[in-house]
């Protein structure tokens, strides 16, 4: 038997937050800033930008390690913030999240027609995120009631390591029946996502503006001079160059015309890692 690399793709991963829903990625950010606020210690909306993606735990972990935050919390507390502070902090963090999750539900604009183009063609619609599976259900759930269901649902607590380690999109390749990961594309708007499909050989692409990177809300985004979307375009692929994204986009209604190149690429014997 001889190694035969594929000639197109199979199937995509798509991100949730600030990929398929909530433009701006707002849901988990604004969360992270009140649950830090009933502990009596401010994080602001930027600030609780930073790690995201990564597994909510290991989020609130890192903001508490940043020592601006992490001399807040001595200012409450009369110490630095333990792993049994941020589990408390990860407790609290739950509920909030749960709760609140429906306002920021909407699905981004265009998410359905890119995605109906990419059935059309025959791809499998994986999917994963930073959630754990108790919200990843609603999510899921208020997704479905404005008519999105993907294939396969991977939550972070779903696999022993969250993002950025391939786990998840790994566990989507072997849900989805897929041949090889060079047939497959992750899509999301945040590095450890990235880094993420990278680190599972996929195909790789960033969203640069519907997402927490630029954190806006849709007609905010559509409300920028052209000079200012340059001007954060390129400020958003400076934070993306170390985790190398094969490519950049603004939102999902590009992913299309995306899945064309590499099908391209992939018939002239291209390779993710190559």
């Amino acid at each position: 038997m001889h190694y035969q690399q594929p000639s197109q793709v199979q199937a995509v991963v798509l991100d949730w937050a600030g990929t398929v829903v909530d433009f701006g990625s707002f849901a988990p950010t604004q969360i992270f800033v009140e649950a830090f606020a009933e502990f009596g210690v401010a994080v602001s909306l930027e600030e609780a930008r930073g790690p995201m993606g990564m597994g909510k735990w290991d989020h609130i972990r890192t903001l508490c390690n940043q020592p601006q935050i992490a001399e807040r919390y001595r200012a409450v507390f009369n110490r630095l913030p333990t792993d049994e502070d941020v589990t408390a902090l990860y407790e609290r963090f739950m509920p909030l999240q749960i709760e609140k999750i429906a306002l920021h539900s909407a699905l981004i604009p265009g998410a359905l027609d890119a995605i109906a183009a990419l059935r059309e063609q025959g791809l499998k619609i994986g999917s994963c995120s930073g959630y754990p599976a108790v919200v990843m259900e609603k999510v899921v759930d208020l997704a479905s009631q404005n008519g999105y269901v993907a294939d396969h649902v991977v939550a972070t607590d779903d696999v022993p390591n969250g993002r950025p380690y391939p786990a998840q999109a790994l566990a989507n390749v072997i849900a989805l029946g897929i041949s090889d990961v060079a047939a497959c594309v992750k899509v999301d708007d945040t590095w450890p996502g990235i880094l993420e499909g990278r680190s599972a050989g996929m195909w790789t692409v960033a969203l640069t503006c519907s997402g927490n990177a630029l954190g806006l809300t849709y007609d905010q985004y559509k409300a920028l001079s052209s000079d200012k979307l340059a001007e954060e375009r390129s400020r958003i692929i400076k934070m993306f160059e170390g985790s190398r994204p094969h490519y950049l986009i603004d939102t999902i209604i590009e992913l299309p015309a995306v899945i064309e190149q590499i099908n391209a690429r992939l018939a002239r014997g291209e390779t993710p890692q190559g």
